[in-house]
Protein backbone atom coordinates (compact mmCIF):
# COMPACT_ATOMS: atom_id res chain seq x y z
CA UNK A 1 0.00 0.00 0.00
CA UNK A 2 1.47 3.27 -1.27
CA UNK A 3 -0.25 5.26 1.98
CA UNK A 4 -1.53 3.71 5.43
CA UNK A 5 -4.23 6.05 6.54
CA UNK A 6 -3.61 7.42 10.26
CA UNK A 7 -5.96 8.68 12.80
CA UNK A 8 -4.67 12.23 13.77
CA UNK A 9 -5.24 11.18 17.48
CA UNK A 10 -3.34 8.09 17.28
CA UNK A 11 1.13 8.22 18.02
CA UNK A 12 1.83 7.85 14.23
CA UNK A 13 -0.98 10.13 13.45
CA UNK A 14 0.73 13.47 15.74
CA UNK A 15 4.28 12.18 14.41
CA UNK A 16 3.11 12.64 10.46
CA UNK A 17 1.64 16.07 11.63
CA UNK A 18 4.17 17.81 13.85
CA UNK A 19 6.52 16.67 10.29
CA UNK A 20 4.02 19.28 8.61
CA UNK A 21 3.99 21.56 11.14
CA UNK A 22 7.74 21.74 10.59
CA UNK A 23 8.18 21.48 6.94
CA UNK A 24 9.42 24.91 5.68
CA UNK A 25 13.23 24.65 4.40
CA UNK A 26 15.35 27.07 2.65
CA UNK A 27 16.47 27.14 -0.44
CA UNK A 28 18.57 23.48 -1.69
CA UNK A 29 22.00 25.44 -0.44
CA UNK A 30 24.51 22.93 -2.10
CA UNK A 31 25.19 24.56 -4.96
CA UNK A 32 25.10 28.72 -3.51
CA UNK A 33 29.37 28.64 -4.20
CA UNK A 34 28.51 27.49 -8.05
CA UNK A 35 25.57 29.94 -8.25
CA UNK A 36 27.25 32.91 -6.69
CA UNK A 37 30.02 32.45 -9.07
CA UNK A 38 28.06 32.18 -12.15
CA UNK A 39 26.63 35.32 -10.98
CA UNK A 40 29.71 36.94 -10.71
CA UNK A 41 30.62 35.65 -14.17
CA UNK A 42 27.69 37.35 -15.80
CA UNK A 43 27.55 40.96 -13.78
CA UNK A 44 31.41 41.17 -15.08
CA UNK A 45 31.39 39.46 -18.57
CA UNK A 46 27.83 40.14 -19.69
CA UNK A 47 26.47 38.46 -22.95
CA UNK A 48 29.55 36.40 -23.11
CA UNK A 49 28.97 34.51 -19.93
CA UNK A 50 26.09 34.01 -20.70
CA UNK A 51 26.63 32.54 -23.96
CA UNK A 52 29.07 30.47 -22.72
CA UNK A 53 26.77 28.45 -19.83
CA UNK A 54 24.25 28.41 -22.70
CA UNK A 55 26.14 26.82 -25.21
CA UNK A 56 28.03 24.05 -22.28
CA UNK A 57 24.66 23.36 -21.08
CA UNK A 58 21.50 24.09 -23.62
CA UNK A 59 22.27 24.92 -27.05
CA UNK A 60 26.09 24.25 -28.31
CA UNK A 61 25.78 26.59 -31.15
CA UNK A 62 24.10 29.55 -30.17
CA UNK A 63 25.10 32.44 -31.38
CA UNK A 64 25.24 35.85 -30.24
CA UNK A 65 23.47 37.20 -32.89
CA UNK A 66 20.46 34.78 -31.94
CA UNK A 67 20.49 35.37 -27.52
CA UNK A 68 17.54 37.53 -28.49
CA UNK A 69 14.43 35.79 -30.00
CA UNK A 70 13.83 37.40 -33.55
CA UNK A 71 11.05 38.80 -35.06
CA UNK A 72 11.20 36.42 -37.75
CA UNK A 73 10.77 33.52 -34.49
CA UNK A 74 8.10 35.17 -33.16
CA UNK A 75 5.98 35.15 -36.81
CA UNK A 76 7.29 31.48 -37.65
CA UNK A 77 5.67 30.09 -34.28
CA UNK A 78 2.33 31.24 -35.36
CA UNK A 79 2.54 28.44 -37.88
CA UNK A 80 3.78 26.03 -36.04
CA UNK A 81 0.87 25.56 -33.36
CA UNK A 82 -3.04 24.91 -34.43
CA UNK A 83 -6.08 26.32 -33.91
CA UNK A 84 -7.40 24.26 -30.81
CA UNK A 85 -3.96 25.40 -29.18
CA UNK A 86 -5.02 29.47 -29.60
CA UNK A 87 -8.56 28.55 -28.78
CA UNK A 88 -7.71 27.47 -25.36
CA UNK A 89 -5.26 30.38 -24.99
CA UNK A 90 -7.72 33.05 -25.65
CA UNK A 91 -10.40 31.62 -23.24
CA UNK A 92 -7.21 31.33 -20.52
CA UNK A 93 -5.99 34.60 -21.15
CA UNK A 94 -9.63 36.07 -20.66
CA UNK A 95 -9.87 34.35 -17.47
CA UNK A 96 -6.54 35.41 -15.81
CA UNK A 97 -7.13 39.37 -17.40
CA UNK A 98 -10.57 39.62 -16.21
CA UNK A 99 -9.68 38.06 -12.41
CA UNK A 100 -6.53 39.82 -11.75
CA UNK A 101 -8.02 43.36 -13.13
CA UNK A 102 -9.88 43.70 -9.67
CA UNK A 103 -6.48 43.73 -7.91
CA UNK A 104 -5.16 46.79 -9.61
CA UNK A 105 -5.07 49.63 -6.47
CA UNK A 106 -5.39 52.99 -6.96
CA UNK A 107 -3.55 56.09 -5.83
CA UNK A 108 -5.55 57.76 -2.81
CA UNK A 109 -5.37 61.13 -0.93
CA UNK A 110 -6.50 62.69 2.67
CA UNK A 111 -7.11 66.23 3.34
CA UNK A 112 -7.08 68.03 6.47
CA UNK A 113 -8.63 71.72 7.06
CA UNK A 114 -5.74 72.79 8.42
CA UNK A 115 -4.18 72.39 4.70
CA UNK A 116 -2.28 69.12 5.14
CA UNK A 117 -2.60 66.59 2.54
CA UNK A 118 -1.38 63.09 2.52
CA UNK A 119 -1.86 60.11 0.63
CA UNK A 120 -0.04 57.35 -1.59
CA UNK A 121 1.24 57.48 -5.19
CA UNK A 122 0.69 53.74 -6.75
CA UNK A 123 3.22 53.27 -9.68
CA UNK A 124 4.33 50.43 -11.40
CA UNK A 125 7.92 49.11 -11.76
CA UNK A 126 9.57 50.13 -14.78
CA UNK A 127 10.38 46.43 -15.55
CA UNK A 128 9.97 42.98 -14.47
CA UNK A 129 11.84 39.56 -15.79
CA UNK A 130 9.13 36.84 -16.32
CA UNK A 131 11.09 33.49 -15.88
CA UNK A 132 10.22 30.13 -17.92
CA UNK A 133 11.81 27.44 -17.07
CA UNK A 134 12.71 24.98 -20.36
CA UNK A 135 10.09 22.32 -19.67
CA UNK A 136 11.93 19.23 -20.39
CA UNK A 137 13.86 21.14 -23.89
CA UNK A 138 11.05 22.28 -24.76
CA UNK A 139 8.75 19.71 -25.37
CA UNK A 140 6.34 19.94 -22.47
CA UNK A 141 6.02 24.11 -22.67
CA UNK A 142 5.24 25.61 -19.47
CA UNK A 143 2.43 28.21 -21.48
CA UNK A 144 0.37 29.06 -17.99
CA UNK A 145 3.83 30.12 -16.31
CA UNK A 146 3.74 32.79 -19.45
CA UNK A 147 0.35 33.74 -18.71
CA UNK A 148 0.36 33.76 -14.76
CA UNK A 149 3.29 35.92 -14.75
CA UNK A 150 3.27 38.39 -17.63
CA UNK A 151 -0.35 39.33 -17.22
CA UNK A 152 -0.43 40.93 -13.60
CA UNK A 153 2.50 42.45 -15.11
CA UNK A 154 0.95 43.75 -18.10
CA UNK A 155 -1.96 45.24 -15.94
CA UNK A 156 0.21 46.45 -13.01
CA UNK A 157 1.68 48.95 -16.16
CA UNK A 158 4.76 47.16 -16.44
CA UNK A 159 6.30 49.45 -19.35
CA UNK A 160 9.22 46.34 -20.12
CA UNK A 161 8.55 42.79 -19.66
CA UNK A 162 11.21 40.77 -20.30
CA UNK A 163 10.43 36.80 -20.57
CA UNK A 164 13.54 34.16 -20.59
CA UNK A 165 13.51 31.05 -20.96
CA UNK A 166 15.98 28.33 -21.84
CA UNK A 167 16.69 27.12 -25.50
CA UNK A 168 16.22 23.51 -26.66
CA UNK A 169 19.39 21.85 -28.52
CA UNK A 170 19.31 23.38 -31.42
CA UNK A 171 18.68 26.79 -29.75
CA UNK A 172 14.94 27.94 -30.65
CA UNK A 173 12.12 28.14 -27.90
CA UNK A 174 8.78 26.21 -27.99
CA UNK A 175 6.39 28.33 -30.44
CA UNK A 176 3.92 27.81 -27.94
CA UNK A 177 5.76 29.55 -25.51
CA UNK A 178 6.25 32.05 -28.24
CA UNK A 179 2.89 32.52 -29.18
CA UNK A 180 1.62 32.80 -25.67
CA UNK A 181 4.39 35.58 -24.85
CA UNK A 182 3.26 37.41 -28.19
CA UNK A 183 -0.61 37.25 -27.47
CA UNK A 184 -0.08 38.64 -23.66
CA UNK A 185 1.89 41.77 -25.48
CA UNK A 186 5.42 40.35 -24.50
CA UNK A 187 7.87 40.64 -27.52
CA UNK A 188 11.33 41.14 -25.62
CA UNK A 189 12.50 37.09 -25.36
CA UNK A 190 15.53 36.06 -24.91
CA UNK A 191 17.20 32.24 -24.36
CA UNK A 192 19.01 31.96 -21.82
CA UNK A 193 17.83 30.10 -18.36
CA UNK A 194 18.81 28.80 -15.16
CA UNK A 195 21.21 30.98 -12.23
CA UNK A 196 22.97 32.89 -15.60
CA UNK A 197 19.64 34.01 -16.57
CA UNK A 198 18.38 35.44 -13.22
CA UNK A 199 21.45 37.06 -12.70
CA UNK A 200 21.37 38.52 -16.09
CA UNK A 201 17.98 39.85 -15.71
CA UNK A 202 19.19 41.07 -12.03
CA UNK A 203 22.82 42.94 -13.70
CA UNK A 204 21.96 43.39 -16.95
CA UNK A 205 24.04 42.54 -19.87
CA UNK A 206 24.69 44.03 -23.51
CA UNK A 207 21.99 42.54 -24.89
CA UNK A 208 19.71 41.33 -22.09
CA UNK A 209 18.41 44.39 -19.81
CA UNK A 210 18.43 44.68 -16.20
CA UNK A 211 14.46 44.31 -14.19
CA UNK A 212 13.07 45.11 -10.93
CA UNK A 213 11.24 42.28 -10.64
CA UNK A 214 12.08 38.88 -11.37
CA UNK A 215 9.07 36.19 -11.14
CA UNK A 216 8.69 32.90 -12.57
CA UNK A 217 10.01 29.26 -11.11
CA UNK A 218 12.19 26.82 -11.48
CA UNK A 219 15.34 24.31 -10.39
CA UNK A 220 17.46 24.99 -7.43
CA UNK A 221 19.75 26.74 -9.40
CA UNK A 222 17.05 29.29 -10.41
CA UNK A 223 15.58 29.43 -6.76
CA UNK A 224 19.55 29.93 -5.30
CA UNK A 225 19.89 32.74 -8.03
CA UNK A 226 16.62 34.49 -7.03
CA UNK A 227 17.94 33.86 -3.44
CA UNK A 228 21.19 35.61 -4.32
CA UNK A 229 19.75 38.59 -5.60
CA UNK A 230 16.84 39.15 -3.77
CA UNK A 231 17.10 42.41 -2.36
CA UNK A 232 18.54 44.19 -4.99
CA UNK A 233 15.74 43.73 -6.54
CA UNK A 234 11.93 41.96 -5.70
CA UNK A 235 11.60 38.36 -6.42
CA UNK A 236 8.22 36.78 -6.23
CA UNK A 237 8.89 34.05 -3.34
CA UNK A 238 11.24 31.35 -2.58
CA UNK A 239 8.96 28.16 -3.25
CA UNK A 240 8.94 24.73 -2.15
CA UNK A 241 7.92 21.83 -3.89
CA UNK A 242 3.80 21.98 -4.78
CA UNK A 243 1.07 20.73 -2.15
CA UNK A 244 -2.03 20.00 -1.74
CA UNK A 245 -4.47 19.00 1.44
CA UNK A 246 -8.23 17.67 0.68
CA UNK A 247 -10.62 17.78 2.89
CA UNK A 248 -13.19 15.61 2.49
CA UNK A 249 -16.29 13.86 3.88
CA UNK A 250 -18.63 11.43 3.56
CA UNK A 251 -20.13 12.69 0.07
CA UNK A 252 -16.59 12.81 -1.36
CA UNK A 253 -15.50 9.95 -4.31
CA UNK A 254 -12.63 8.13 -3.44
CA UNK A 255 -11.36 8.06 -7.30
CA UNK A 256 -11.61 11.98 -7.32
CA UNK A 257 -9.45 12.52 -3.90
CA UNK A 258 -6.94 9.94 -5.45
CA UNK A 259 -7.05 11.70 -8.83
CA UNK A 260 -6.15 15.14 -7.32
CA UNK A 261 -3.51 13.64 -5.18
CA UNK A 262 -1.76 12.21 -7.95
CA UNK A 263 -1.73 15.94 -9.65
CA UNK A 264 0.14 16.97 -7.16
CA UNK A 265 2.51 14.12 -6.92
CA UNK A 266 3.44 14.10 -10.69
CA UNK A 267 5.06 17.09 -10.11
CA UNK A 268 8.19 16.48 -8.13
CA UNK A 269 9.50 13.20 -5.94
CA UNK A 270 8.92 15.97 -3.14
CA UNK A 271 6.05 17.02 -3.59
CA UNK A 272 3.11 16.56 -1.17
CA UNK A 273 -0.36 15.14 -0.99
CA UNK A 274 -2.36 15.01 2.01
CA UNK A 275 -6.09 14.23 2.78
CA UNK A 276 -7.66 15.06 5.70
CA UNK A 277 -11.17 12.90 5.78
CA UNK A 278 -14.18 12.30 8.68
CA UNK A 279 -15.10 9.11 6.98
CA UNK A 280 -12.57 6.02 7.63
CA UNK A 281 -14.22 3.97 4.70
CA UNK A 282 -13.35 6.52 2.59
CA UNK A 283 -9.88 7.21 3.90
CA UNK A 284 -9.68 3.31 3.22
CA UNK A 285 -10.69 3.42 -0.41
CA UNK A 286 -8.12 6.01 -1.85
CA UNK A 287 -5.03 4.10 -1.28
CA UNK A 288 -6.58 1.36 -3.56
CA UNK A 289 -7.39 4.11 -6.39
CA UNK A 290 -4.00 5.55 -6.28
CA UNK A 291 -2.72 2.44 -7.24
CA UNK A 292 -5.04 2.17 -9.95
CA UNK A 293 -4.53 5.19 -11.57
CA UNK A 294 -0.83 5.00 -11.21
CA UNK A 295 -0.69 2.73 -13.98
CA UNK A 296 -2.12 5.40 -16.35
CA UNK A 297 0.34 8.00 -15.49
CA UNK A 298 3.27 9.45 -17.97
CA UNK A 299 5.01 10.69 -14.70
CA UNK A 300 4.37 7.30 -12.82
CA UNK A 301 7.62 6.88 -11.19
CA UNK A 302 7.48 10.31 -10.10
CA UNK A 303 3.91 9.77 -8.30
CA UNK A 304 5.02 6.82 -6.52
CA UNK A 305 8.07 8.83 -5.16
CA UNK A 306 6.12 11.62 -4.36
CA UNK A 307 3.03 9.46 -2.18
CA UNK A 308 5.30 6.86 -0.61
CA UNK A 309 7.70 8.94 0.89
CA UNK A 310 5.30 11.86 1.66
CA UNK A 311 1.62 11.11 1.13
CA UNK A 312 -0.27 11.18 4.20
CA UNK A 313 -3.75 9.92 5.11
CA UNK A 314 -5.88 11.17 8.36
CA UNK A 315 -8.95 10.10 9.64
CA UNK A 316 -9.94 13.32 11.43
CA UNK A 317 -12.52 12.75 14.43
CA UNK A 318 -14.97 15.42 12.78
CA UNK A 319 -15.21 18.42 10.18
CA UNK A 320 -13.86 20.82 12.77
CA UNK A 321 -11.00 18.82 13.87
CA UNK A 322 -10.34 18.48 10.14
CA UNK A 323 -10.68 22.25 9.43
CA UNK A 324 -8.46 23.26 12.20
CA UNK A 325 -5.67 21.12 10.79
CA UNK A 326 -5.79 22.36 7.51
CA UNK A 327 -5.37 25.92 8.97
CA UNK A 328 -2.62 24.61 11.30
CA UNK A 329 -0.27 23.34 7.92
CA UNK A 330 -1.17 26.28 5.70
CA UNK A 331 -1.36 24.43 2.85
CA UNK A 332 -0.51 25.91 -0.73
CA UNK A 333 -3.83 24.02 -2.49
CA UNK A 334 -6.88 23.40 -0.22
CA UNK A 335 -9.80 21.29 -1.46
CA UNK A 336 -12.84 21.36 0.32
CA UNK A 337 -14.50 17.72 -1.23
CA UNK A 338 -17.35 18.17 1.13
CA UNK A 339 -21.32 18.29 0.82
CA UNK A 340 -21.77 21.69 1.95
CA UNK A 341 -18.24 23.80 1.27
CA UNK A 342 -19.44 27.22 0.96
CA UNK A 343 -20.30 26.61 4.91
CA UNK A 344 -16.79 26.20 5.82
CA UNK A 345 -15.49 28.64 3.93
CA UNK A 346 -15.85 31.53 6.35
CA UNK A 347 -13.38 28.88 8.89
CA UNK A 348 -10.40 28.96 6.88
CA UNK A 349 -7.58 31.04 8.02
CA UNK A 350 -4.78 29.92 5.94
CA UNK A 351 -4.48 28.72 2.28
CA UNK A 352 -2.91 29.47 -0.89
CA UNK A 353 -6.02 28.98 -2.55
CA UNK A 354 -9.49 26.82 -1.91
CA UNK A 355 -10.83 25.09 -3.86
CA UNK A 356 -14.86 24.11 -3.29
CA UNK A 357 -16.59 21.13 -4.10
CA UNK A 358 -16.74 18.14 -5.74
CA UNK A 359 -16.71 19.21 -9.89
CA UNK A 360 -13.32 21.87 -8.72
CA UNK A 361 -10.31 20.06 -9.68
CA UNK A 362 -7.38 21.86 -8.47
CA UNK A 363 -5.61 21.56 -12.13
CA UNK A 364 -8.72 24.14 -13.22
CA UNK A 365 -6.45 26.67 -11.16
CA UNK A 366 -3.30 25.56 -12.84
CA UNK A 367 -5.02 26.60 -16.02
CA UNK A 368 -8.29 28.62 -17.01
CA UNK A 369 -10.00 29.79 -13.57
CA UNK A 370 -8.50 32.82 -13.21
CA UNK A 371 -6.84 33.15 -10.35
CA UNK A 372 -3.08 32.75 -10.41
CA UNK A 373 -1.21 29.80 -9.73
CA UNK A 374 1.78 31.11 -7.96
CA UNK A 375 1.31 30.46 -4.48
CA UNK A 376 2.98 30.30 -1.16
CA UNK A 377 4.17 26.77 -0.31
CA UNK A 378 5.87 25.05 2.94
CA UNK A 379 3.30 26.83 5.34
CA UNK A 380 4.02 30.30 3.93
CA UNK A 381 0.05 30.73 3.61
CA UNK A 382 0.22 31.93 7.34
CA UNK A 383 1.90 35.74 6.52
CA UNK A 384 1.55 35.30 2.14
CA UNK A 385 -0.33 35.50 -0.61
CA UNK A 386 -0.46 34.39 -4.38
CA UNK A 387 1.44 36.18 -6.71
CA UNK A 388 -0.72 39.17 -8.49
CA UNK A 389 -0.65 42.74 -9.99
CA UNK A 390 0.60 44.05 -6.19
CA UNK A 391 3.87 41.95 -6.67
CA UNK A 392 4.50 44.82 -10.05
CA UNK A 393 3.45 47.84 -8.01
CA UNK A 394 5.20 50.07 -5.68
CA UNK A 395 3.75 53.06 -3.51
CA UNK A 396 5.28 56.39 -2.44
CA UNK A 397 4.08 58.04 0.44
CA UNK A 398 2.70 61.62 0.05
CA UNK A 399 3.10 64.10 2.24
CA UNK A 400 2.26 68.22 2.06
CA UNK A 401 1.90 70.56 4.64
CA UNK A 402 0.49 73.88 4.77
CA UNK A 403 2.21 76.92 6.90
CA UNK A 404 -0.87 76.59 9.21
CA UNK A 405 -0.47 72.72 9.50
CA UNK A 406 3.06 72.51 10.39
CA UNK A 407 2.45 75.35 13.22
CA UNK A 408 0.02 73.29 14.60
CA UNK A 409 1.81 70.06 14.55
CA UNK A 410 5.26 71.79 15.38
CA UNK A 411 5.56 71.02 18.85
CA UNK A 412 4.56 67.09 18.63
CA UNK A 413 7.60 66.99 15.94
CA UNK A 414 10.13 68.74 17.87
CA UNK A 415 8.78 66.53 21.73
CA UNK A 416 9.32 63.36 19.63
CA UNK A 417 12.54 64.46 17.93
CA UNK A 418 13.89 65.83 20.98
CA UNK A 419 13.12 62.12 22.64
CA UNK A 420 15.01 60.54 19.77
CA UNK A 421 18.10 62.93 20.63
CA UNK A 422 17.79 64.34 16.98
CA UNK A 423 18.02 67.93 17.19
CA UNK A 424 18.61 68.57 13.70
CA UNK A 425 14.61 67.27 13.17
CA UNK A 426 13.48 69.29 15.21
CA UNK A 427 15.73 72.30 14.19
CA UNK A 428 14.11 71.50 10.85
CA UNK A 429 10.59 72.43 12.04
CA UNK A 430 12.00 75.61 14.12
CA UNK A 431 13.71 77.06 11.50
CA UNK A 432 10.19 77.62 9.30
CA UNK A 433 8.82 78.41 12.39
CA UNK A 434 10.54 81.88 13.31
CA UNK A 435 8.24 84.23 11.76
CA UNK A 436 5.00 83.26 13.51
Amino acid sequence: MLIQPVKTKSPEGEKCFKALLSRFQAADTSCRDLVAEIIHEVKTRGDEAVLEYTRKFDAPNLGSENLQVTSAELKEAYKLVDTQFLQTLEKAIERIQVFHEREMEDSWMQTRENGTIVGRLVRAVDAAGLYVPGGQGGSTPLVSSVLMNGIPAGIAGVAQRVMLTPPNNEGKVSPHLLVAAQEIGIVDVFKAGSAWGIAALAHGTQTIPAVDVIVGPGNQFVTEAKSQVAGMLRIDMIAGPSEVLIVADESAVAAHIAADMLAQAEHDPMALAVLVSTDEKLAAEVPCELERQLGRLSRAEIATTSLKDRGIIFIADDMDEAISLANDIAIEHLELMVDRPWELLPKIRHAGAIFLGHHTPEAAGDYLAGPNHVLPTMGTARYSSALGVETFLKKSSIISYSKQALEEDGDHIRLLAGLEGLTAHAASVTERLKDR
